[in-house]
């Protein structure tokens, strides 16, 4: 045989290869590492916190893109997770509280993680992706979604062995109250310190394999209780934490029913100021601890390689209050509650340590990684990709991003928070203007001047809700059950 033809079958030989290993175009299709916390809010070091130490999300911005307008649909576990797991808004997939598997109302969705399955990707859950109670739930299958994976991983540390060791204002209350604990032992005895091993063995032997892969990684930290080893306590001490400031006769200014999401659990109103203090503190060591979790994964990571050809997104489920408006933990539609933390690395985007003020919500995570991955979503997603804003941050997919609690409603746009309560706003309404009310402190809906103001972001937040109730196209929807 000449040499001619010794190259030629070289070359199909090679060609070959390429395609029984899947070499053709999909093998250029990158990994996605899909990383969320839970109940986190935006004090982090990158989104400029004075004090809460973050250093590896900070790393990640520092490579990708940061979204400082970026808000949840809905400020509970349950509801928020069914909704960006699905591209779709939680009055389509009729989640609106916790205990509720996705598929209870919509039999046939195809989740992000299963789009991602039946396009060879191989799926892996760790951790809490849907629902899970928080503590009640650590070790076992919680509402997960079992269509959506081809392996889970339920990790189980000494958090759950040292829950009689923990303090909550509520004793023996631990997932909706504010609890604590400075725990013993270190960062790898804790359930998500497992989690974050289980990531880094699994990284490893993806990448050993050749095996395309969707790893979705969801920490506890920093739901209640708050647990982190001591060292990150000894990080903040209570007498550097500030509290927020309420003034008398705040909550006057309020319709009825956000003075409930404010004032409902009544362990909660009137915190003393050293209990407060301490739950801070917690709270931001639970921010410090899960960091540090993402930052053994995201070494393996780069360690592996495969880092270069690997999306990465870091967010929460939704916000947290910390003493703002008077009010811990979440389900409120204030700015604390709704606004969340947003990182994409996406390799080959030329948008290293950029920001963008792009208002986004969490239904466009599905279709921007469809659109990056090169696979195809169903017809009904009613999130818009944020590819062109990865391309250029000043780029504006959306005017305005919509969150609900129970049956309220509110937009933020660029300049105004603008809400109501209630059919038709029956229950009462609330605008907030940013530029002099960052805070969210000084409901204006009933000031003369801004009465057109109200009447257009009224107009405009009810054609929100109307594309938001849809039924989506191409899916059974099973009624709710009076």
């Amino acid at each position: 045989m000449g040499l001619r033809q010794l190259l030629c079958a070289g070359l199909i030989c090679i060609a070959f290869c390429a395609v029984v290993r899947g070499g053709d175009e999909s093998s250029t299709k990158p990994n996605v590492l899909f990383f969320i916390c839970d109940d986190l809010n935006c004090d982090l070091g990158c989104y400029g916190h004075p004090i809460v130490r973050s250093p590896n999300i900070d790393r990640l911005a520092r490579r990708g893109m940061r979204f400082e307008n970026a808000y949840c649909q809905y400020a509970l576990c349950g509801p928020s997770r069914a909704s960006f797991m699905t591209g779709l808004y939680p009055d389509q997939t009729l989640v609106r509280k916790n205990q509720v598997y996705v598929r209870q109302y919509l039999p046939d969705v195809q989740t992000m993680a299963q789009m991602f399955r039946d396009e060879g990707y191989f799926a892996t859950r760790i951790g809490k992706i849907f629902h899970y109670n928080v503590p009640k739930h650590i070790g076992t299958g919680g509402h997960d979604d079992p269509f959506s994976w081809d392996v889970t991983i339920n990790p189980r540390g000494r958090d759950k062995d040292d829950e009689d060791r923990i303090f909550s204002v509520k004793p023996g209350e631990y997932g909706g109250y504010i609890s604590w604990l400075a725990a013993d032992g270190t960062d790898e005895e804790q359930t998500d310190g497992i989690a974050a091993s289980e990531a880094i063995r699994l990284i490893r032997q993806y990448v050993n394999d050749d095996r395309r892969f969707f790893l979705a990684v969801g920490l506890y930290r920093p739901h209640t209780p708050y647990v982190a080893p001591k060292k990150y306590f000894d990080m903040y001490p209570t007498d550097q934490i500030r509290l927020p400031q309420v003034p008398s006769g705040y909550l006057d200014s309020l319709p009825p029913k956000a003075r409930e999401s404010l004032t409902k659990k009544k362990e909660h109103v009137n915190v003393a100021t050293d209990l407060a203090q301490q739950a801070k503190q917690a709270y931001y060591s639970s921010i410090s601890f899960a960091d540090a979790q993402l930052g053994r994964v995201l070494d393996a990571l780069e360690e592996s390689g495969a880092d270069k050809n690997t999306i990465v997104v870091f967010t929460s489920d939704h916000g947290y209050h910390l003493g703002e408006h008077g009010h811990w933990l979440k389900t409120t539609l204030f700015e604390n509650a709704t606004r969340v933390p947003l990182i994409v690395v996406a390799p080959g985007m030329e948008n290293d340590g950029r920001v963008t003020s792009a208002l986004v919500e969490m239904v466009d995570l599905y279709p921007t990684l469809a659109e990056l991955c090169g696979t195809t979503p169903p017809t009904c997603l009613s999130g818009v990709s944020l590819v062109p804003v990865l391309k250029n941050p000043q780029s504006t997919p959306r005017s305005s991003a919509l969150s609900q609690l129970n049956d309220g409603y509110s937009i933020r746009t660029a300049n105004y928070r603008y809400t109501e309560w209630g059919a038709n706003g029956s229950g009462g309404n609330e605008l907030y203007v940013h530029q002099d009310d960052p805070q969210e402190m000084v409901n204006l809906a009933n000031v003369p001047e801004h009465r057109d103001t109200v009447k257009r972001l009224s107009r405009e937040l009810h054609e929100r809700i109307a594309v938001a109730q849809r039924p989506p196209q191409g899916l059974k929807q099973i009624p709710l059950k009076d």
